[in-house]
């Protein structure tokens, strides 16, 4: 009886399975099998290519056995450490597993979800030659979607990429829902601040009893008062970021920015080493750690290059505030994209969506000058005594949707690149834009669509060599004056003469004092 092709080929797997089970029994002496070593030789003469591999098999498969054994005896090697790619490969491995849900939560959580479109960022990206390749924008994407699961967010995506020395970091934008993610500050003191107080006080009491016995000259100098920082879902604050060094890998929440640190990141260059808690060590000093260094970059970053096509997004119908300080918008219903061959030509077709940061470090002004109630009723004699200072102008920077027409060159180079991906098939292409005061910062609009990405190391091109700020000329630490003023010493005939001089007028002085006594005898 003939059997069918089918059965034939069964036959054949189940017998290459006994097979194979028969090669994969461990031997009694060693604790490897013939198909792992024939694996393991297989790969080696693949990697050497020996030029008569059937005259050295037999010494190699003997090296290899040696090399193994060697390592199983040996007691004092310390056996090899788990590499970094491992490493990660176990914390990448929760990524791809499903969480326990129902099929009705399924559906809700496609539905409501925040989670954005990181595949289709990532193919328009593709078409302009920016993107950080198909496998990372995949991990990233799951990561995003762990970040949602964990977090009440409202709004999330990709942010980009910041490079660093010894890591990089991965950042995600999100805004939290109404009433969650507000930041609390602990007010529980700590150890360390309980001995820092501690160590205060018994400085407090030697500088007291130092000025006791001869008291210091008094500084005059009053600092400026500090610039308060925006609230949470405002100005510079108004999303929150998270970051991570790899997909996997837990999300850190970003601090709160402020005008101070703000302000200290436009004045240095610093790159970034890929760990939050080192300090960064620059002229004039920053007001925190890297952590609050990368939150100030990336406030800088998004208020300037964030841009979207003009007319996609548009104000609400609030006609009496005023367009320069509107912080607010929304998405026109009614746009219908604008062709690609006109966003790549014309700047005037692209805006900022994101406010301006202004000098004082903040996207809305505030007068600083202004004391509050309590504070002029404390300092009511000190004011009557000074005079009033001249009341600042306000600043104003450039309104919400201003076109990329208005951006300022720096020295010379224009702030904006702008080309359309594909010149064959043009039908089919989109217009991309390019940063050139931010390096790495990309932006790319194809119909109803666009985004936003930055890759890059987190600096500014400035158009000049670097120039770190001069140092300040040191204060003086008490008024110059007579007594203290330094003079050449005198000769020994002029040290003479005052003194006969001083002789002269004390006598004139003694003979005018016995005058005076004679007459007042005769009266």
């Amino acid at each position: 009886m003939e059997m069918t092709e089918e059965a034939l080929n069964n036959e054949r797997l189940q017998a290459a399975a006994r097979f194979k089970a028969f090669m994969m029994q461990n031997s009694t002496k060693t604790n490897f099998n013939l198909y792992d070593h024939l694996v393991r030789l297989l790969t080696k003469v693949m990697d050497e290519r020996p030029e008569n591999a059937v005259d050295v098999i037999e010494d190699m498969s003997r090296e290899l056995k040696g090399s193994i054994l060697q390592e199983k005896q040996d007691t004092l090697r310390d056996n090899p450490s788990s590499s970094s790619a491992l490493l990660l490969a176990e914390q990448q491995k929760t990524l791809f597993k499903r969480a326990a849900s129902g099929e009705g939560d399924h559906e809700e959580e496609l539905v409501d979800s925040p989670l954005p479109n990181v595949a289709e960022l990532a193919f328009f990206f593709e078409q302009a030659g920016v993107g950080l390749g198909k496998e990372e924008m995949q991990r990233i994407f799951l990561a995003l979607k762990q970040l949602v699961d964990t977090q009440c967010l409202q709004r999330c995506r990709i942010w980009g990429k910041i490079l660093g020395t010894q890591s990089n970091y991965l950042v995600a934008e999100g805004e939290f829902r109404e009433g969650e993610g507000e930041e609390e500050e602990s007010t529980e003191p700590s150890n360390e601040d309980e001995e820092r107080e501690e160590e205060s006080q018994e400085d407090k009491d030697e500088a007291e009893l130092v000025e006791a016995a001869d008291p210091p000259p008094k500084s005059t100098y009053k600092p400026p008062p500090p610039v308060p920082k925006e609230e949470n879902h405002t100005g510079v604050n108004k999303f929150t970021y998270f970051v991570c060094q790899e997909p996997g890998m837990p999300w850190v929440r970003l601090p709160v920015v402020t005008p101070a640190q703000l302000t200290a990141a436009r004045q240095i260059r610093s790159l970034f080493s890929g760990r939050l808690d080192v300090p960064v060590v620059s002229f004039p000093p920053f007001p925190g750690n890297e952590a609050n260094y990368l939150r100030a970059q990336i406030a800088r970053i998004s208020a300037g290059t964030h841009v979207s096509p003009l007319g996609f997004y548009q104000f609400g119908e609030d006609e009496g505030e005023d367009e320069g300080l509107r912080d607010s918008f929304e998405e026109n219903p009614n746009f219908e994209g604008i062709h690609v061959n006109e966003m790549a030509e014309s700047l005037n077709l692209w805006v900022h969506h994101v406010q301006h940061i202004l000098t004082q470090g903040r996207c809305v002004w505030v007068n600083i000058t202004k004391k509050s109630a309590d504070d002029v009723d404390e300092d009511a004699e000190e004011e009557e005594k000074e005079e009033e200072p001249d009341e600042p102008e306000p600043e104003i920077g450039p309104p919400l949707l201003t076109p990329l027409s208005e951006d300022a060159k720096i020295h010379d180079t224009p702030p904006w690149s702008s080309m359309i991906s594909s010149y064959l098939i043009p039908q089919f292409s989109i217009a991309v834009l390019r940063s050139n005061l931010w390096p790495g910062a990309y932006a790319y609009a194809s119909g109803k669509n666009f985004g936003n990405v930055y890759i890059g190391w987190g600096l500014k091109y400035i158009g000049e060599a670097y120039t770190p700020i001069m140092l300040p000329p040191p204060h003086s630490e008490y008024p110059s004056g007579p007594e203290i003023t330094e003079a050449q010493d005198p000769s020994v005939e002029e040290e003479q003469a005052l003194q006969a001089a001083l002789e002269e007028q004390t006598a004139a002085l003694e003979e005018t004092e016995d005058l005076e006594e004679e007459d007042d005898d005769d009266g």
